[in-house]
């Protein structure tokens, strides 16, 4: 710092210097300006140094200061540092301590179990020879009670089982027939009404089941024309259609025998537009049968329209439309299915009215119950599966598909509109003259209906059945069976029939126990 003040102060008296000397007689007052700038030049450079001295020392007693200052603040800190680690020193040396103890107490509490566990395997070791013991002594008790009784144990345990199921229904048959009567009482006058009122405000013509279908003819000469040269139309109709023909001996007639109701519909219209247009040869059977087709799928989509509007039906998807119009043509037990459909929903929707449940939904339910008999022909499983397989397939609520499905208890009805579904479709289906069976299988359910009321079942003597199979009346011998016992055998009937058998309506067990008492005057 003093060199550059120095410097300075020459500079300046240089400076100085030269200009004096530019001045006329310059050189005289020169060196008394020199003169007197050498001496401001001492005054300054005194004055800078005094300065500089000034401010060294100030600046070293602050330099002083901050170094105090600053060993202060580290002593304390170290200080404060120490103390710390003494604290966690001592707070680890406690945890150690309590460490320590806790190891001591989980060795003792190992050893100990140690010492259980070896006096558990050894209580177990005693347990398991004093159970091969008592079974030794078991099985030699029970060898004994066998040789006694004459029965093995499984026997023994069958009859105890019998008894015990035989003097359980005796014990139950009088509380049950009494809850019955009291339920029925109030039940059956409800349902009287609700079915009654359905059954007056529903009326649908009779139908006859049939898988033939009758064509009159103009003249016998037009059954020539039908078989053809050689039989080749006869065997191009039945090639194209799938329905066979049968021309027999009747007059001014053919037959159209086919499985399927539709096929055999397609059929009849075919040949009655061939008989009408007279031109019969295997390219124009192909042309009219193409026609007819379109034009059954046609009165098929029509028949499920109009059955949607009868009903009273909204919106449904086109394939089941039509599938519903397919059941026009199919009968079941001589009854029309879309008519007993319709009829069906119609009960249904009356049931559900006067028992404040959606009344649409219930027929949208009993409408589509017996959607599957459209393709029972075609897909192999029963025709409630299939239908509640196709409603689920189009997009029907699952309350739908349920009571589809569930309506001959192939599944456990769990709606309202199931149940409403099946006593619907019972009473369509059971009513006077609405459907009728084949004599075959009308013979071969009386059969089974005997068959059962006679098997399994000791003491029955005679069994019939009545009414068109609507009644089976057992007799059973009195000294084998009491009033209790004969309630019993009806029951089991009752309950061994609808598990069986499939039938409209219902089926009344009645067991007949007549004790007679004969003596003779002489």
């Amino acid at each position: 710092m003093e060199s550059v003040l120095l410097g300075a102060a020459l500079l300046v008296t240089l400076v100085a210097l030269v200009l004096v000397l530019r001045r006329p007689g310059a050189p005289g007052r020169a060196a008394a300006e020199v003169a007197r700038a050498r001496s401001e030049a001492d005054e300054f450079k005194a004055g800078v140094e005094r300065d500089a001295l000034a401010i060294v020392e100030k600046a070293e007693q602050e330099a002083r200061r901050i170094v105090a200052r600053a060993r202060t603040d580290v002593e304390e800190e170290g200080r404060s540092q120490r103390e710390d680690l003494r604290t966690v020193r001592e707070d680890l040396e406690r945890r150690e301590a309590r460490l320590a103890e806790r190891e001591q107490r989980l060795d003792d509490e190992v050893r100990r179990l140690e010492e259980w566990s070896g006096r558990l395997a050894e209580s177990t070791r005693e347990l398991e020879a004093r159970k091969e013991e008592l079974a030794g002594v078991e099985e030699a008790r029970r060898r004994v009670l066998e040789r006694a009784a004459g029965l093995t144990a499984e026997q023994a345990k069958n009859e105890l089982v019998a008894a015990i199921e035989n003097q359980a229904k005796r014990e139950s048959i009088p509380i049950v027939r009494e809850i019955e009567n009291a339920a029925r009482a109030e039940g059956d006058k409800r349902a009287r009404k609700i079915v009654t009122l359905a059954i007056q405000r529903v009326a649908s013509e009779q139908t006859a089941e049939s898988v033939v279908s009758v064509l009159h003819l103009p003249s016998d000469e037009m059954k020539g024309r039908i078989i053809g040269r050689e039989g080749r139309n006869i065997r191009a109709f039945e090639t194209t259609t799938g329905v066979n023909l049968i021309i027999d001996d009747t007059p001014e007639a053919v037959l159209l025998s086919c499985f399927d109701p539709v096929r055999r519909e397609v059929g009849r219209l075919t040949l009655e537009k061939l008989v009408l247009d007279g031109r019969i040869h295997p390219q124009r059977i192909e042309e009219i049968y193409e026609r007819s087709k379109s034009e059954v799928e046609q009165l098929c989509v029509r028949a499920g329209e109009d059955a949607l509007v009868e009903v009273g039906i909204g919106d449904m998807h086109p394939e089941l439309i039509a599938l519903l119009g397919q059941l026009r043509y199919r009968t079941s037990y001589g009854q029309n299915v879309l008519k007993h459909l319709i009829e069906s929903a119609h009960i249904a929707g009356i049931m559900a009215s006067e028992l404040g449940l959606p009344v649409e939904s219930t027929k949208r339910c009993t409408l589509l119950h017996d959607i599957g008999k459209a393709l029972t022909h075609e897909v192999e499983g029963s025709h409630a599966l299939i239908g509640a397989e196709i409603a689920r397939r189009y997009g029907e609520h699952e309350d739908v598909v349920h009571a589809i499905e569930a309506h001959h208890n192939e599944v456990e009805v769990r709606t309202v509109e199931a149940v409403l579904t099946q006593a619907a479709d019972a009473i369509s289906g059971s009513r006077p003259g609405a459907r009728r069976e084949s004599l075959e299988a009308y013979v071969k359910r009386l059969e089974r209906l005997e068959e059962i009321a006679r098997e399994k079942h000791e003491g029955v003597e005679k069994v019939f059945a009545m009414q068109a199979g609507r009644e089976i009346r057992v007799m059973v011998k009195p000294d084998s069976v009491d009033d209790i016992q004969a309630q019993v055998i009806a029951r089991d009937i009752a309950k061994q029939v609808e598990d069986e058998l499939t039938y409209p309506g219902q089926i009344r067990v009645t067991v007949v126990r007549e004790s007679r008492a004969i003596e003779f005057a002489r």
